[in-house]
């Protein structure tokens, strides 16, 4: 049974994390919206963060399979957790992309619109992971 201190502190992490995600969507969207004009509005960078949020809170905490170590011989293989595999390489992305729109701000450069875009897809299926990822450990769980 958990304490009330522990599931305060639990709730507080994964706001933290929700924060840090709609932080990191923030310097996505600001980034490829001021290299894409159509791209400037505040729904555009509202959505980002949001789907940061989302994706952080929900991918990055997700609760993993049981353990079995290899001398059980139970009948069961070991398989690869799909949850834990994209929630990595969701917050992979993520982190990433939010990195590099940050460098390009601070440093004020003017990346090729290829790589803008690409720091804009990549953030999207980033975050989609980590959704995906935290919704199927949710449901196993």
């Amino acid at each position: 049974m958990r304490t009330r201190v522990r599931r305060v502190a639990h709730f507080l992490e994964r706001i933290g994390l929700a924060m840090a995600g709609a932080a990191s969507g923030l310097f996505v969207a600001a980034h490829t919206g001021s290299a894409i004009a159509f791209l400037t509005t505040q729904a555009f960078l509202l959505a980002m963060m949001v789907g940061g949020a989302i994706g952080f809170y929900l991918g990055i905490d997700t609760p993993p399979l049981p353990f079995h170590p290899e001398g059980e011989n139970d009948g069961t293989r070991a398989r690869i957790d799909a949850a834990e595999l994209l929630s990595a390489i969701g917050t992979f992305l993520a982190a990433f992309t939010a990195f590099f729109s940050v460098a390009v701000i601070v440093l004020r450069t003017e990346p090729h619109m290829t790589w803008t875009v690409l720091v804009l897809v990549g953030w999207v299926l980033g975050i989609t992971m980590q959704t995906v990822a935290g919704a199927i450990a949710r449901l196993r769980a």
